[in-house]
């Protein structure tokens, strides 16, 4: 009896001591760039949506951001020193960063000049098209210190020859953690998309427009 019960001891001794390994584990946090992004009105108690947004006198056009191949990853990579990047398994994107760049991009210019994304979708025949192209050349995340997002991008009307490729550097201080380096980032698309809507607006306004 004596060595039963010595064996049930054990194994309950060694399956408690599973179950507190399991429940060290680090927990896995996911971050989003464009959560929150271009919520408007809230919608009725009922939960019934009963406004349709009048077509807009012209759409743009967000197809796929391209990053950096260093950070084109779930992890979250950050600085930590002059020549050193670590690569964070517990703290990620909730999409790929080109995917969450692109998403929140489009929702700010979207929501600057109260248009459309048409990406992938059709359009009304001979609606005014406005193609953006972006290309990230420097996603940089120091934590406690500065978000910088590089980018250079073009805009033009589908259609027409005419291209104006302009960079936008937007680099953001931001406090102590990961979620003060997302909101940093965050800021930092809102700027570069705030240039971007702003030279689709002088584009569609027929006048030229500048970097």
């Amino acid at each position: 009896m004596r060595d039963g019960s010595s064996a049930t001891c054990a194994t309950l001794l060694a399956a408690a001591l599973m179950l507190t390994a399991c429940g060290s584990v680090p927990q896995e946090r996911f971050y989003s760039l464009s959560n929150g992004l271009g919520v408007g009105k809230p919608v009725p108690a009922d939960g019934a949506a009963r406004t349709t947004l009048a077509a807009p006198a012209y759409y743009i056009e967000l197809p796929a951001v391209t990053v950096p191949k260093q950070v084109a990853r779930n992890q979250l990579v950050v600085t930590t020193g002059a020549s050193r990047i670590d690569v964070l398994e517990q703290e990620r994107w909730s999409a790929p960063p080109a995917a969450e760049i692109g998403q929140a991009l489009s929702l700010t210019i979207t929501g600057e000049l109260g248009t459309i994304d048409v990406f992938r979708n059709p359009v009304p025949d001979k609606a005014p098209v406005y193609r953006i192209s972006t290309n990230v050349q420097r996603f940089e995340s120091a934590p406690g210190q500065y978000a910088l997002i590089d980018a250079v991008w073009s805009v033009r009307l589908a259609g027409n020859a005419q291209v104006l490729t302009c960079r936008s550097v937007a680099q953001e201080s931001v406090g102590a953690g990961y979620d003060e380096l997302v909101a940093g980032h965050r800021r930092a698309v809102t700027r570069i998309g705030a240039d971007i809507a702003k030279a689709v607006r002088t584009l569609a306004a027929g006048e030229k427009p500048s970097c």
